[in-house]
């Protein structure tokens, strides 16, 4: 059973797009799609289909378990106040796993700038009290000048800081995200395969993919929100000094400010939310537009004004609620404005009246106005770096889930380390994908040991190639079990295992690396010319590489300066040594010839039988001629074992299914046109 395509090769010529990828983020290594229109013309409304008609389905994402309605009770300001701090312990330890000694710098940095901010406040009262006191002026200037110079030093220094803390953040910045990537793809790499077929695991990745993204401003806006605090406790503590009713004021002007800008995160995250599926199918059909792999069909068969109309109705969806986002939060900043300037009012009346009734000096009040501002300051800082924060933290939760749980899909197998296994045993194994009615496979009892060859046969979503999968330890059942030398897969480090596996799938990883590198990639014995020259003869390759311009150099990413792309039938011959390179105990091959000529075709399966000398091999075809060489042969229909048997066997029970098919490959319709 040929499972959906869950992912493309790395080649980005080839590659499938991510789909967190926004509509305006095209690749770099990519062409454009074709620009749509701002105002495109508006589409002819498709007739209403009749009532007995099916109504063709929309490409749309759904996948269970969204978030959405948990995102909307947990996006307050109270959640804001109590996330902060953890944020930035947060952001602090993977600063620290990145950059240590940056990170202590930088905290350095930022206690020393709130120090010399309160000692310059401090220095201010000084001296204000002693320009405006009575006497001769150049006596005040002599009082007033130890102030003056710890106020221009602070000033000073302070400045000297910001610099320093700017530059500290830019350095720990590119470290932090690239370690956070690292960490993602690792909790990726990590997840079982069958991951791909539930659609919630890539809405998940998505999802923690953009908490990647906005990793970028992790440390930026922890620095701010750190300044913005450093900067407030000084101001606050001069301003408490001066008068303690002065601080509950203040802090009750910036509420205001503070629950507009919480609510503008909410709005702005759940936006992105709402618009996620669509930008989504906008990466997907930019894609299709521009990549080469579709570019005939989509001239061949008059596509693109499809799809560029199809492209313009997402868009536009997307633009609506994004524009309704954005007036939604500038409603909510402007109440907030306005309560702020009606609550910063009372701050300011409070002050004249403690001027005007003595209860603080003038040179007292002078400060405290520099104080106010820079207490208003800070609170506007701390406000808007804050929810910036609180914003950045809503996706950092996607990432750290992804991370804990990858996607929800972590392996969970046994440690033991396995030898080459010698039988491989199938016992009532069935396995059932995600919103199939029947299962895939369904309590299929079969083995395959070292030195044989088994092949499995059947039409298509029979369950060949799930099976296949099964053996190779790729799928977990969902019954029965697998074994390797009687050791049940799931007990079995996983990658231990697949060191023993070579696997040829359906459609070849195009890696844009060198020929050499597309056979020894991740090889055990990554240096063995012996085994790459005996993979490459039994393969086929050795014919690619003899026509390469720089033989086993060549690099094979025609996107890329001075490589070539080889043809489909040539990228299978290096699947194929890549499986035999290692001399494997488990060979699986599924479908392994099917872009191949007649020629090479022969080679591979006239040397199949000394391949299967030191190792158990699996095969999955449709060619059923290619069976013949098979020591026994599985029929398959349904996900259940039908026939099996030897080829001569097979053939002589006319009645069974593998005699119908051999029938059917063979007839062409001959016998007609000879009527005829």
């Amino acid at each position: 059973m040929s499972t959906r395509a869950t992912g493309g090769d790395p080649s980005s010529s080839h590659a499938k797009p991510r789909s967190s990828d926004i509509p305006h983020q095209a690749g770099a290594d990519r062409p454009t799609a074709p620009a749509v229109p701002s105002a495109p013309p508006a589409a002819a409304e498709p007739a209403e289909p009749d009532a007995d008609e099916p109504v063709d389905q929309e490409p749309q994402f759904a996948p269970p378990g969204r978030d959405t309605a948990v995102a909307l009770t947990r996006i307050t300001t109270r959640a804001m106040a109590a996330r902060l701090p953890r944020l930035i312990i947060r952001a602090m330890r993977l600063a620290w796993r990145a950059d240590p000694g940056a990170l202590i710098a930088l905290l350095v940095c930022q206690v020393l700038a709130g120090l010399l901010e309160a000692g310059g406040l401090l220095a201010t009262t000084g001296t204000i009290t002693a320009l405006i006191s009575a006497g001769d002026v150049t006596d005040r200037l002599r009082e007033a000048l130890p102030s003056i110079v710890l106020l221009a030093s602070a000033v000073g220094v302070r400045a000297v800081l910001g610099i320093a803390v700017v530059g500290l953040s830019a350095r720990v910045t590119p470290r932090l995200t690239r370690e956070s990537e690292w960490l993602l793809l690792q909790a990726a790499s990590r997840a079982e395969l069958a991951a791909y077929n539930h659609p919630g695991y890539q809405d998940r990745w998505d999802a923690a993919d953009r908490g990647l993204q906005s990793m970028r401003g992790l440390m930026p806006q922890s620095q701010d929100v750190l300044a913005a605090c450093a900067s407030l406790i000084a101001a606050a503590s001069v301003l408490t000094i001066l008068h303690p009713v002065l601080l509950p004021l203040l802090l009750l002007g910036a509420l205001p400010r503070g629950v507009a800008a919480v609510r503008g995160a909410r709005v702005e995250y759940l936006t992105t939310l709402r618009t996620q599926d669509e930008r989504r199918l906008l990466n997907m059909l930019r894609w299709h537009i521009s990549d080469q792999r579709w570019a005939d069909q989509v001239r061949a068969c008059t596509m693109a004004p499809y799809l560029l109309n199809r492209y313009s109705i997402a868009a536009e969806r997307v633009q609506r609620v994004t524009q309704a986002g954005a007036w939604t939060t500038a409603k909510i900043g402007l109440v907030g404005a306005a309560m702020g300037g009606l609550a910063a009012s009372l701050v300011w009346a409070t002050l004249a009246y403690l001027l005007s009734t003595g209860a603080m000096s003038v040179a007292a009040a002078g400060t405290a106005v520099i104080a106010l501002r820079t207490v208003g300051t800070a609170l506007g800082a701390l406000v808007i770096s804050g929810s910036r924060l609180y914003s950045v933290g809503l996706y950092l939760d996607d990432w750290a889930r992804f991370l804990d749980e990858a996607g929800g899909h972590g392996m969970k197998r046994g440690t033991r380390t396995p030898n080459s296994p010698v039988v491989v045993r199938a016992e009532k194994v069935t396995y059932n994908y995600p919103g199939k009615a029947t299962a895939a496979v369904d309590g299929v009892d079969l083995e395959v040991r070292k030195g044989r060859i088994l092949a499995l046969v059947g039409e298509n979503g029979s369950g060949k190639s799930t099976l296949s999968r099964l053996l190779c330890g790729l799928y977990l059942p969902h019954e029965g079990r697998v074994t390797w030398d009687g050791n049940d897969i799931a007990d079995l480090d996983p990658h231990a295992a697949w060191a023993h596996l070579g696997y040829v799938p359906q459609e070849i990883a195009r890696w844009p690396l060198s020929a050499r590198l597309n056979i020894n990639l991740g090889q055990p014995r990554a240096d063995d010319a012996d085994a790459l020259d005996r993979a490459a003869a039994a393969s086929g390759a050795d014919d690619v590489i003899a026509g390469l311009p720089r033989g086993l150099a060549t690099l094979l990413a025609r996107e890329w300066w001075g490589g070539i792309d080889p043809s489909v039938g040539q990228w299978q011959r290096f699947g194929i040594a890549r499986a035999l390179y290692a001399e494997p105990g488990l060979i699986c091959l599924d479908e392994p010839t099917s872009a191949l000529d007649p020629r090479a075709e022969h080679r591979i399966f006239a040397g199949l039988r000394d391949i299967a000398r030191g190792s158990a091999v699996v095969l999955v075809t449709h060619r059923l001629a290619n069976v013949a060489v098979a020591d026994e042969i599985v029929v398959m229909e349904s996900g259940r074992v039908v026939q099996r048997g030897a080829f001569e066997e097979l053939l002589a029970d006319t009645d069974g299914l593998f005699a119908e098919l051999w029938r059917l490959q063979q007839d062409r319709g001959t016998e007609s046109r000879g009527r005829s």
